[in-house]
């Protein structure tokens, strides 16, 4: 097929070149601009531009997707199909019948559930066991198209929301190839169910904050879901303190007990006190440091008892 791929990040790559792989036309590929990056916050291009870039495929990176130019050249494309994963721009009503078999998404979820921008991450803080990707049409109504192909996975109780998004990235890039073929053989899509919708709207700074009085477990979900980023947080003395890892507390010797957020440390474990009992903060970092064992973070910074996260 004749194939405008629209993606952003590093996820979309495996579907990218998935499709080059298979054989499709790939004419363009539709992008974030550049964007600062890195310690010196150069302006670099995404991960998905820079890809074409090597292949010699032609970059569309449009400021907004209502830009006139953008819209010109695109239809100028003459694209089949445009497949789209984690592009990171809302497409406008007059831009979804250009493909003549429309705007196909590859979505991290098992819709109609986590519908939005980060259904990785909320499905982990929510505590799903499982998840995997759907192949929609894109519509008007947000992630509400009918569905094409879906493949489900269980969630392994350490991944993190970095962890799961890599893989889901590789197995959906098969689906994704296997949706154009569906398309090609004239396979209809079908509606998503009207029950079981749930949103997932971008992750924040605020979001990321822990509340140590939730249960030992919310709280573990809560930083796999938003580990890399935006990267689970609390504050100490005043102090920032980010937490890279945390997890449940493996069997073993324990405090008598724990106010939320108190820390306690032995010669091989850190650990905080939840709403429901302690969490193991196995990785941690302070303001302005680097990444540290949770262990070795406590030989430096000597919490005493009653000394306490908020």
């Amino acid at each position: 097929m004749r194939v405008v791929f629209a993606g952003t990040p590093e996820a979309a790559l495996p579907s990218l070149a998935a499709l080059l792989d298979a054989g499709h036309d790939v004419v363009a590929v539709v992008t974030n601009p550049d964007a600062p990056a890195g310690r010196g916050r150069r302006q670099l291009p995404s991960p998905v531009a820079a890809f074409a870039a090597e292949r010699g495929i032609p970059v569309l990176a449009p400021e907004r997707a209502r830009d006139p130019e953008f819209q010109a050249a695109l239809t100028a494309l003459a694209p089949e199909v445009c497949p789209v994963v984690a592009w990171g721009r809302l497409i406008p009503d007059a831009l979804l019948d250009v493909p003549v078999f429309g705007w196909i998404n590859l979505h991290f979820s098992l819709l109609p559930a986590w519908r939005g921008a980060a259904p990785v991450q909320r499905c982990l803080m929510a505590g799903d066991t499982r998840t995997g990707v759907t192949t929609f049409r894109i519509v008007h109504d947000l992630d509400a198209g009918p569905a094409f192909r879906q493949v489900i996975t269980s969630i392994d109780p350490a991944e993190t929301a970095g962890d799961l998004l890599t893989r889901l990235a590789v197995l959906g890039a098969g689906v994704l190839v296997d949706t154009l073929a569906d398309l090609a053989s004239g396979v209809p899509p079908e509606p998503q169910p009207d029950h079981g919708i749930t949103l997932a709207p971008k992750v924040t700074v605020d979001d990321a904050r822990i509340d140590w009085t939730a249960p030992a477990a919310t709280v573990v979900n809560l930083a796999r879901g938003v580990t890399p980023a935006p990267g689970a947080w609390t504050t100490l003395g005043g102090e920032r303190l980010k937490l890279p890892q945390v997890q449940v507390v493996d069997e073993g010797s324990l405090p008598a007990s724990l106010a939320p957020g108190e820390l306690w440390a032995d010669k091989r474990r850190l650990l905080a006190g939840t709403g429901s009992g302690p969490v193991e903060l196995v990785r941690v970092q302070a303001s302005g440091k680097s990444v540290m064992d949770g262990v070795a973070w406590a030989r430096g910074a000597r919490p005493t008892p009653g000394t306490c996260c908020v």
